[in-house]
């Protein structure tokens, strides 16, 4: 039987082999995204176990008196926005530990560097970025202690005493515990439960669009088919017997479909590990397949293919005179609606409701999404059915009307095929939305503004006193670029800002009547950048670095400070607060940036405001990145599952097509009933997904964030009109079927 499976598989002319053709590439493509996105998951744990020495100061110290103790100090630095890891040592005995990827440590004068930093130091001018590093290069770090290829990290050597005195900690081991299950809290590294939703997310994104793909599929020809294995069950053949040969049809296109998706994944491996998921790329051998990830894929796929084809086949296993009789499926039920309303409902309520903590957040807005999301899926054939009917009522063509009255007569079929763009676009325009919105309010400054160009240094109370006006470097102000030099002094007035009771208008509103430094209001005219002081003020009370709030609102160019009760020559007797040095170009502010770490060692690194907000809206801009994937790659799937059920559809119904062309139907009139069969359903989800994603995302904002969501950039728009007119070529590219397939010799023959 299986030999005869295989002859009616391989050598049943044009159209078996199409369909086995079809239903293998519809495999290979979700079997490519299935291990890409499983390589994802490891490649992430991997870079997290990188990432772990970095954090070895939280690991506890020791007794053990055969291992020396070393003094560690981590900081963060940046360079053009880039973050550079810094790691200063100092070994007190000759059995100290040794961090991974280099191989002893470096004494005082010497220092090893990664790849990129070791590039940059060469291609970049000494007084912007080398001469921040105390000695010389003595070898490079190796790639097992770099969480990406791109890492920018120097691992110092200073002497017991300096570390000592820029406050080091002493440890007796290297951490090994990767960042995610660090229980005592870690410094650097990836939130690997979070990226692993997030990634769950996108697979879930884009392999459904291509399970609904292989189930259209393997509908190819289904008719044929049934009347086909139809005529064997009246022959004799049992419905066991039946059933293993369309076991085999479907096994050996899912087995093909599965080896070309693992070629897919093997062939695109590089270029997939150089996309930042995590924020910085892949190394190619991070995207990695465990055995039980191989075997799992290699085993399931074929499995699920034989289910589906005996789930598709199973009005034959049944009765073979099952095929002829056919009815007209009961319509959906509103009650479809449900989950759908529900979902928006939950959402709506918690506005003004938000949940106290982190979990009762997620829980309340993960449920309100996956809520509206089921009800869309619900809801499609019903929305699908209404606008059928819709366009029958209205038809004033008969291509409009044949093609109204079959949507209404299976709204369900018609649904199926496009059902995979719900989740793309819904998931799509709620990341949209939410991302759209969070970085027009707090999001990284623009390039150009005032805090992208200013460099702050902090001189905070608990690191030490506060240096002398003569010791900030006068060679500041003569470096080619600088526009200003402005020295900050603490506000005498200590009472701290009611953070805890931020996000209010009230709150907000009391957190802004009071900041840290003060500065003359004589000294803020002259500078002109930080916004102004208020009528009839000396004084102001400022923030650290001039910018504070308006960080998230750089469009208020006409910030006003509250006034400081504080005699404008009592100022300067005010310990100095912070340094902020204003630049004209990326040089300068580099330049400045070292001559600070180098005067003084012992404080927080100087950086911009912009250099902050980067790092969170460095990883939403990969979250956006990740949902366009989603919608650029779900949209022409979408399109090739409808080619596949328009040119199906086109092979059930080439007698009827055959005789309405010999009663003198023109085939444009043919071609125009097919056309909007596909056009409508489609149209339509994308304006009800699309639509209820912005609403989902706006409630969300309104609940988390008490923002009003902002409409996307025009590219959004862009992205989706392009992406539904690929859709639609695609499946213009089936309607010269149409021609060839229902000719007189057609009906003749049929």
């Amino acid at each position: 039987m299986i030999r005869f499976a295989l002859r009616l598989a391989l050598a049943g002319g044009r159209e078996a082999a199409t369909r086995l053709v079809i239903i293998a590439a519809a495999v290979a493509l979700g079997v490519g995204m299935l291990l890409t996105t499983l390589a994802g998951m490891n490649a992430v744990n991997a870079q997290n176990q990188r990432y772990a020495w970095l954090n070895t100061a939280v690991a506890p110290a020791t007794k053990d008196p055969s291992v020396d103790p070393m003094w560690w100090l981590i900081r963060e630095d940046y360079y053009h926005g880039e973050s550079i890891g810094r790691v200063e040592v100092a070994a007190s005995g000759p059995d100290a530990p040794v961090p991974p990827g280099i191989p002893r440590l470096p004494g005082p004068g010497e220092y090893y560097v990664s790849p990129a930093l070791g590039e940059l130091l060469r291609t970049t001018p000494a007084a912007q970025l080398a001469d921040r590093f105390p000695g010389h290069q003595v070898g490079t770090i190796g790639r097992v202690a770099l969480p990406s290829p791109d890492s920018l990290l120097i691992v110092i050597g200073r002497t017991p005493a300096d570390l000592e005195q820029l406050g080091a900690t002493k440890v007796t081991q290297i951490m090994t515990t990767a960042p995610d299950q660090c229980s005592r809290g870690c410094y650097v590294g990836i939130r690997h439960d979070g990226m692993t939703l997030v990634l769950s997310i996108v697979a879930v994104a884009l392999l459904f669009p291509v399970l609904i793909f292989i189930g259209t599929a393997t509908r190819l020809a289904a008719t044929r088919r049934e009347q086909r294995f139809a005529a064997m069950r009246l022959v004799g053949a049992t419905p066991r017997q039946i059933s293993r040969i369309s076991a085999v049809e479907s096994t050996l296109a899912a087995a093909a479909g599965t080896l070309v998706g693992f070629g897919l994944f093997l062939a695109f491996r590089p270029a997939v590990a150089g996309i930042p998921f995590t924020g910085d790329p892949f190394f190619t051998t991070d995207l990695s397949l465990t055995a039980v990830d191989v075997l799992a894929v290699a085993a399931g796929i074929p499995l699920g293919a034989v289910v589906a084809s005996w789930l598709a086949l199973r009005r034959v296993q049944i009765s073979p005179l099952g095929v002829a009789r056919r009815v007209t499926p009961k319509p959906p039920r509103a009650w479809r609606l449900i989950p759908l309303v529900a979902g928006v409902a939950e959402l709506a309520y918690f506005v003004g409701r938000r949940p106290p903590t982190t979990n009762g957040q997620l829980t309340a807005y993960l449920s309100g999404f996956v809520l509206i999301l089921t009800g869309l899926l619900l809801a499609g054939p019903w929305l699908t059915m209404l606008g059928a009917r819709l366009l029958a009522g209205r038809a004033s063509r008969p291509a409009t009307l044949i093609a109204g009255r079959r949507l209404a007569d299976n709204p369900k079929a018609a649904f199926r095929s496009v059902s995979g763009l719900i989740v793309a676009l819904f998931i799509t325009s709620v990341a949209t939305g939410v991302i759209t919105t969070y970085v027009a309010n707090r999001g990284e400054p623009r390039t150009d503004s005032v805090a992208a160009t200013s460099l702050s240094m902090w001189f905070p109370p608990e690191d030490g006193p506060a240096p002398a006006a003569d010791q900030i470097p006068a060679g500041l102000a003569t470096i080619p670029g600088v526009r200003s030099v402005t020295l900050v002094h603490a506000n005498p007035v200590d009472t701290p800002p009611p953070i805890e009771i931020r996000g209010t208008p009230a709150g907000d509103a009391a957190y802004r009547a009071w900041w840290p430094g003060v500065i003359t209001c004589a000294e803020l005219d002259r500078l002109a950048a930080y916004g102004s002081c208020p009528a009839g003020a000396q004084v102001v009370s400022v923030a650290d670095d001039l910018i504070g709030e308006r960080a998230w609102d750089l469009t208020n160019d006409n910030y006003v400070w509250p006034a400081a009760d504080l005699p404008p020559a009592q100022v300067d007797r005010q310990p100095i607060r912070s340094v902020v040095v204003n630049t004209t170009s990326r040089a300068a502010f580099e330049q400045a940036r070292t001559m600070l770490i180098n005067a003084f060692p012992a404080q927080r690194f100087p950086s911009s405001t912009a250099e902050w907000e980067a790092d969170s809206a460095r990883l939403l801009r990969q979250f956006q990145q990740l949902a366009n994937v989603v919608m650029l790659a779900s949209l022409p799937i979408a399109g090739c599952s409808l080619a596949v059920s328009v040119a199906g559809g086109l092979s059930d119904r080439k007698r009827p097509f055959s005789m309405l062309r010999l009663t003198g139907v023109q085939l444009r009139t043919l071609r125009r009933v097919v056309a909007l069969e596909t056009v409508v359903p489609l149209l339509l989800v994308a304006v009800v997904a699309t639509g209820m994603g912005f609403l989902g995302a706006h409630l969300f904002l309104r609940s988390q964030l008490h923002y009003t969501l902002l409409p996307p950039a025009a590219s959004f728009y862009l992205m989706v009109a392009g992406g539904l007119a690929v859709s639609l070529g695609i499946v213009a590219s089936t309607l010269p079927l149409l021609r060839r397939i229902t000719g007189p010799e057609t009906a003749r023959n049929e």
